[in-house]
């Protein structure tokens, strides 16, 4: 099997859902233990989501910088979105961000990795795509608003991505995973060994 992550599922006894919002809900669950006794489990529901490291050919990062009200800061984040319709293909769904956010398509996309956020609290995974040969989208751009409306976009050599990281300049989970992977596919065995854009994803199931 080797040194990875596995599925399991221990038994809950009952479960309510205290708030239910527009996008995700909070759910208690009573859990039993290995030893018997049962304690609950509150956690955020959430449908997943997809994130994109759009790589140019200059060896830049397009990121956007984004007010997120929860934490109080303007983030540097690379494009993402929901996962909003179940069985929803992620590939699809990241290609729509791409085009939604930053007004740009991808010729070639890879699989980078596949996260889970927040295990401790939320059942939130991502899975974020390495995209390159990149071109400026046809037609009119996505009418954005809300915190969109306020969004700035650049493009970030990679190695100055990664130092802030490391430096803890730089705190969008999303962006901390996609950069540091990326730099670590690109000293090992090269983007051509990542997953296929298509790789299952067995946190989130979906139709071709």
């Amino acid at each position: 099997m080797g040194f990875q992550d596995t599925p399991e599922e221990w038994r809950v006894t009952g479960s309510v859902t205290p708030f239910t919002g527009n996008k995700t809900s909070v759910r208690t669950d009573d859990v039993v233990m290995p030893d018997g006794s049962v304690h609950s489990r509150d956690y955020q529901v959430h449908p997943g989501s997809v994130a994109v490291l759009a790589l140019d050919g200059d060896g830049r990062v397009l990121v956007l910088r984004q007010y997120r009200h929860p934490v109080r800061h303007k983030l540097w984040e690379i494009p993402a979105g929901l996962l909003d319709v179940p069985g929803e293909n992620p590939l699809h769904a990241a290609q729509r961000e791409l085009y939604e956010e930053a007004h740009v398509k991808a010729e070639d996309w890879r699989v980078l990795a596949d996260i889970f956020t927040t295990p401790g609290g939320s059942d939130e995974a991502v899975r974020v795509f390495l995209a390159r040969e990149l071109s400026e989208a046809e037609g009119e751009r996505f009418e954005v608003s809300e915190e969109e409306a306020d969004m700035e976009q650049a493009r970030v050599p990679l190695e100055e991505l990664v130092r802030g990281v490391l430096a803890g300049d730089l705190h969008n989970s999303c962006l901390a995973v996609g950069v540091l992977a990326l730099g670590a596919a690109l000293a090992g065995d090269g983007v051509d060994a990542l997953r296929p854009a298509d790789a299952p994803w067995p946190a989130r199931p979906f139709e071709s």
